[in-house]
């Protein structure tokens, strides 16, 4: 009895000892882990893959117009032929006899000619005969006239001569009738020459056909017949050979799928490669981009053209060609891999501080930059709930950051823009000339409102701020951004036309940025004008809308009264450096951007639904009477220019970093182009995001633990309990 007690306790005692071992590796396998690597540094190119076949850029089809059979071959597959060579021969027997035939027929016909050239002679004669007895009847008729007046004939003797007259006459106009009709004889005997010439003639040039000469110096790359075979020439003429003109210049013919085609460009470098020589890479450029679309088993596709020098002879027509077309690059940018874009991890997401601050694209690199940091609180604010992202959002970060602001002060802050909301909108309704003065009243009073919560220290620093911060408009035309994400990294909603405030010295008012909000129902993709000249215009950081001051050196740019600040300035200042536009054309450009304006400020009265198609046919007409003053290079680089502003759309997406104690904390992003492995991170410079996005930073790509899906076929680790 004691025994078994013993072994009793002892089972019980082994089974809770492995069962603290199980549940102690068990929670020790809940915890969370990442997978992390690196933010980069360095160069980026955007491709497109296709794959096509090596063809000479001219091949020519060698056929024959006449049927027969053939009598003798004088050239092989691989010969080199020059132009005019003869390369086959049909048996020319049958054409020959057709060619005596018709020369037999000549004859005949010349024949002819002489026999009714013969005729028309008789006929003369016999014309000349009839004149001669009208003559005597005419000179008989009037003597027996005169002796009939004397009486010294009868009168029917005079009547018998005058009948005579008549009757001659009439044989007189049947000789020259039948001269007539000898002479049309001749025509037409000749006509029929001319016809048997021909007839001749074709016979010849038949015969001449069964000569099968090549039209192109080249080399045969097919050939289609054999000695004896008898060819066919009925509505189509059959091929015989293939003669590719010059093999050291060829081309690819590749497919490019239709969802890639716009990405395709006359000029783009391209590389390939053959499995004939595996390892080796080809290069070329796209020489055409053709528009004929190929439907096979519904999937469009385009050919594009890709040029190569083959000087070594090495590709054959023909081949498989696997191709790679550069669409893009960036050097010296931030990259991210692919898989950090595919991680989502449930409960983080981004919080409303600055450092989590969606990032959005930098100002061209055409675009002067600046270094000073300046700060206008509120003055081009969109009245939105705090935190709601852009506008009033990125400037409470803001304040937040720089003054430290308290929770308490916090939600004082975010209770002033609940209460200054009904007053931004209440602008709607007014006047652009009462519009300043209202957002200058509404402004000073926002401020006051913020000072007073502030502590002396803060005060200070936010007066400092004030004064730094440039005039209403200097940064961006006074339009207020406002294209941040929500926490949820969803699009925000379009704000209202009274949350937007315009005023008639905002020089840029007439062209939104393309991250700044437009009228009711408008998203803010639709109606940037400066996206619509080059397609897609990088636009400015939402945050640092107010940290941008337009830079001295552009100040004649905007000063023209054209462009403004922001990305219509910008494109301004592109056209105007890299196209090398006068004096003229500036002022003309300028002109044109002024003439603009009442257009773009007319769509506030358009429908959310019309309001991109109008705005796209302002633009269009925009684009239209810029070209119209351009030289013919300067019209070949505008072109390209707005084909390469085009390409140059961003997308949205979210990254986790890990903190400084190995948390996960989210990122929404603005992402650029991908070479499949790894994808541009886009960050302004003076964005808060600077300081977080940077080399070496660790980017979270996997997560290992609790809520991650086990491998296929893995067993469950851990003793096996007796229970």
């Amino acid at each position: 009895m004691k025994k078994s007690l013993w072994l009793a306790g002892l089972v019980v005692l082994a089974a809770a000892g492995g069962g603290a071992w199980w549940w102690k590796s068990q929670d020790k396998s809940g915890d969370v882990q990442y997978r992390s690597a690196k933010i980069e540094r360095g160069n980026l190119q955007a491709s497109v893959s296709a794959s096509g076949a090596v063809n000479p850029v001219t091949q020519v089809s060698v056929g024959t117009q006449v049927s027969g059979q053939i009598k003798e071959l004088y050239v092989d597959f691989n010969s080199e032929v020059k132009a005019g060579q003869l390369i086959a021969q049909i048996d020319p027997e049958t054409f020959e006899f057709r060619v005596r035939q018709s020369m037999a027929d000549v004859d005949a016909a010349r024949a002819a000619v002489l026999t009714a050239q013969a005729n028309v002679q008789a006929s003369n004669a016999a014309i000349s005969r009839a004149q001669v007895e009208v003559t005597e009847a005419q000179r008989d008729a009037d003597r027996k006239k005169d002796l009939a007046d004397k009486q010294f004939i009868a009168q029917s003797e005079a009547d018998r001569a005058r009948a005579l007259v008549n009757t001659t006459g009439e044989s007189l106009k049947s000789a020259q009738a039948q001269l007539a009709v000898t002479q049309a004889q001749v025509k037409s005997a000749q006509a029929n020459v001319a016809q048997r010439e021909a007839a001749l003639a074709q016979a010849r040039i038949d015969l001449q056909r069964t000569k099968i000469t090549s039209p192109v110096n080249g080399i045969v790359i097919k050939r289609a017949i054999e000695k004896g075979q008898t060819v066919a020439a009925s509505l189509q003429s059959p091929e015989l050979f293939v003669i590719a003109q010059n093999l050291s210049d060829m081309q690819v013919d590749a497919s490019i799928d239709e969802a890639d085609v716009s990405r395709i460009r006359t000029g783009q470098r391209a590389t390939f490669t053959v499995d004939a020589f595996p390892g080796q890479t080809f290069e070329g450029e796209v020489r055409q981009v053709r528009k004929a679309a190929q439907n096979v088993a519904n999937v469009v596709t385009y050919v594009a053209v890709v040029g190569f020098t083959n000087n070594a002879g090495r590709l054959l027509p023909g081949m498989t060609a696997n191709v790679r077309v550069v669409t893009d690059s960036r050097e010296n940018v931030l990259k991210i891999p692919n898989a950090a874009l595919r991680v989502r991890i449930a409960g983080v997401d981004p919080a409303n501080t600055g450092a989590s601050a969606p990032t959005v694209p930098a100002a061209p690199a055409s675009a002067p930059q600046t270094g000073r940091s300046s700060f206008s609180f509120f003055s081009e604010a969109v009245a939105q709930p705090a935190g709601g992202g852009g506008g009033f959002a990125a400037q409470r970060e803001r304040l937040i950051s720089e003054l430290q602001l308290t929770a308490d002060q916090q939600s004082k802050l975010d209770a002033i823009q609940t209460e200054m909301r009904p007053q931004f909108m209440a602008m709607r309704d007014m006047d652009e000339a009462e519009r300043q003065g209202a957002r200058e009243k509404i402004t000073a009073e926002m401020r006051s409102k913020i000072s007073a919560m502030l502590t002396p220290d803060q005060r200070k620093k936010y007066q400092e701020m004030i004064a730094n911060a440039p005039p209403p408009g200097a940064a961006s035309g006074g339009v207020p951004r406002s294209a941040s994400p929500a926490p949820g990294g969803n699009r925000p909603q379009a704000a209202t036309a009274a949350q937007t405030p315009i005023t008639s010295s905002t020089p840029n008012s007439i062209a939104p940025r393309a991250d700044s909000m437009p009228a009711t129902g408008q998203k803010p993709s639709q109606n940037s004008a400066a996206g619509a000249v080059g397609g897609a215009l990088p636009s400015a950081p939402a945050s640092a809308s107010m940290a941008s001051p337009t830079p001295q050196g552009s100040a004649p740019a905007a000063a023209g009264g054209g462009g403004g600040g922001g990305p219509l300035g910008e494109f301004r200042n592109r056209l105007v450096s890299e196209l090398q536009l006068s004096a003229d054309q500036q002022q003309k450009l300028d002109a044109l951007f002024t003439e603009t304006r009442p257009k773009f400020a007319a769509m506030r009265g358009a429908t959310p639904e019309d309001r991109p198609k109008v705005r796209e046919r302002i633009m269009a007409e925009l684009r239209a009477k810029i070209n119209d003053f351009l030289s013919a290079e300067q019209k070949t680089k505008y072109a390209a220019l707005l084909s390469e502003m085009g390409s140059r759309a961003s997308s949205r997406g979210r990254i986790y970093l890990l903190d400084s104690q190995g948390k996960p904390v989210a990122y929404n992003v603005r992402l650029g182009i991908t070479d499949g492995t790894f994808t541009e991170l886009m960050v302004a410079p003076n964005s808060p995001n600077a300081e977080v996005f940077k080399e070496g930073a660790s980017v979270i790509t996997g997560v290992i633990g609790a809520g991650s899906t086990p491998a296929a076929g893995a067993r469950p680790t851990g003793p096996r309990m007796p229970f």
